[in-house]
């Protein structure tokens, strides 16, 4: 079956094609008269008609498409971002385009290209690190972008990220609350704002309660199960007493975990843990984890309309925009061994 064109729908309505097309298009419906605009409606709706959207992109200059970049898919805390970001582009007109860089730069790089190469009108990035030469360069290239989740040390980029200092905060201040005094935090990666912010919170936080080992932190490779059970190791072999451990997300506190069980130790009765992120399925584990909550479809949302409003306004100055957070309590934190019995 041959495909309907604007010039049918334009007949059948009675109409001069370009009413039509000013019909159509949401945002120069209100160019038409009201009445007319609904009959162009019913007649392609009647005809099945489906605008081309590159014909549209060639005459507005735009693709409707966003580029979505994260790190690792596998990781739950991006779907639900993805989904926020999702619902307001969709709403807006957009289309999403997400690509998956399993952390590597050189495949980051090609992605972008490849998305950009397709015309998308902005991307959103997850994997933003502290010192990020791609950023860098599209920024100097007028590329409208926004940074979620991560941010780099240029504030000339805009962001949304979760207050993690706070967060940190949260969960050092609950533990000293349970009365622990000896408290590591296994933090993700040093190059990311995450974790930077999240070690350096630590750190104070420590001090200022006056706790012991003065804020000791172990970095994790990765923002991953397996590196977190290999720091958690690293620390029990280190002969380091420590009774709670604030981990620098969920999947590194999962994996410590997997170390205290390999070891005939367990959570809480011998080391309390305090995660990051509030991941789904959290509240399944055994016991299930006590955690930092992000507001994880707002903070996707959140990105989403402040690119709109990069598009639509190229000159905007940029912003950051810090997101609150919450601690969720649950049944893997408790007072110390020492005061349990």
């Amino acid at each position: 079956m041959p495909r309907t064109t604007l010039r049918s729908v334009a007949q059948a309505a009675g109409v001069h094609a370009a009413t039509a097309s000013r019909a159509l298009n949401p945002e120069t419906r209100h160019l038409v008269n009201a009445d007319t605009a609904r009959r162009v409606l019913k007649a392609a709706e009647r005809l099945g008609y489906q605008p081309n959207p590159i014909a549209r992109s060639l005459k507005t200059a735009r693709s409707n498409t966003i580029g979505l970049v994260v790190p690792d898919l596998t990781n739950p805390l991006f779907p639900p971002i993805a989904r926020g970001i999702e619902e307001v582009l969709e709403e807006a007109g957009y289309s999403v385009w997400i690509v998956n860089t399993d952390h590597d730069l050189a495949r980051e790089q090609a992605l972008v290209e490849s998305l950009r190469s397709r015309q998308v009108d902005g991307l959103i990035l997850c994997t933003a690190h502290l010192s990020h030469p791609l950023i860098e360069k599209m920024r100097d290239e007028g590329v409208k972008m926004v940074l979620a989740n991560r941010r780099t040390d240029d504030p000339g980029v805009p962001s949304v990220t979760p207050d993690d200092a706070h967060g940190i905060d949260l969960a050092v201040r609950h533990l000293a609350g349970l009365g622990h005094r000896r408290i590591a935090h296994l933090a993700g990666p040093q190059s990311t704002s995450t974790a930077l912010t999240r070690a350096r919170t630590f750190r104070h936080v420590v001090r200022d309660l006056g706790l012991d080992d003065d804020g000791l932190v172990v970095e994790c490779a990765q923002w991953s199960e397996r590196a977190g059970a290999e720091a958690m190791n690293a620390l029990l072999d280190s002969g380091t007493s420590v009774t709670g451990v604030t981990a620098g997300n969920d999947l590194i506190a999962l994996g410590c975990y997997d170390a205290l069980d390999e070891r005939g130790l367990s959570c809480p009765d011998d080391v309390s843990i305090v995660g990051f992120n509030n991941i789904p399925l959290l509240d399944k584990l055994h016991p299930p984890l006590t955690t930092v909550a992000i507001p994880h479809h707002e903070l996707g949302s959140e990105a989403a309309r402040m690119l709109l409003d990069y598009i639509e306004e190229p000159d905007r100055q940029p912003r950051s925009v810090l997101l609150p957070v919450s601690l969720i309590t649950r049944r893997s934190t408790s007072a110390p061994p020492q005061e349990n019995g």
